[in-house]
């Protein structure tokens, strides 16, 4: 659902203009809480452990300030497990989870342009079967389902021509 007016969010921030890419690109504009955000959505990650565990290698206080601020946006929740109290777990919220279109569409931009790791026949069937993908990804969010979505990538597949 699409708000374009009277928005809730931070009072105390300030924002640099009402554009909506900038106000979008300050929530999310570098590249780590775009990964944190994948990991949760496709990967399965929910603890700090496997965040930390990921191919990127995230520095642990630069991990720990993105999932504040994704919290602090309401992207993500964090959640304390019932059955360890010490133990924390993420999870996208809803308007965290609306952003699986624009991953999905960076996903398949960057396997169209780049040297990825993504093997051609599974950017294919994404995109063909784009809706199908996008109803997964919400089914698996809404059941708490962590079960990885997407395979890890090996480096080196070559763009597309």
């Amino acid at each position: 659902m699409l708000h374009l007016s009277n928005v809730p969010g931070n009072p105390k921030l300030k924002r640099r203009s009402g554009c909506p890419v900038s106000i979008s690109l300050e929530m999310l504009g570098d590249r780590w809480s775009l990964l944190i955000i994948r990991d949760l959505m496709v990967r399965g990650f929910r603890t700090f452990k496997d965040f930390q565990g990921s191919s990127e290698r995230i520095a642990s206080n630069i991990l720990a300030d993105r999932l504040r601020k994704l919290e602090a946006a309401g992207i993500v929740n964090a959640e304390v497990e019932k059955a360890d109290a010490r133990r924390v777990n993420y999870r996208l919220t809803e308007k965290g989870i609306d952003l699986a279109p624009v991953l999905l569409d960076l996903l398949v931009w960057g396997a169209r342009h780049e040297q990825t790791g993504a093997p051609d026949s599974l950017v294919e069937e994404m995109e063909k079967h784009r809706e199908q993908f996008l109803a997964e990804v919400r089914r698996r969010w809404r059941e708490r389902d962590s079960t990885p979505l997407l395979p890890k990538f090996k480096v080196g597949r070559r763009k597309h021509e």
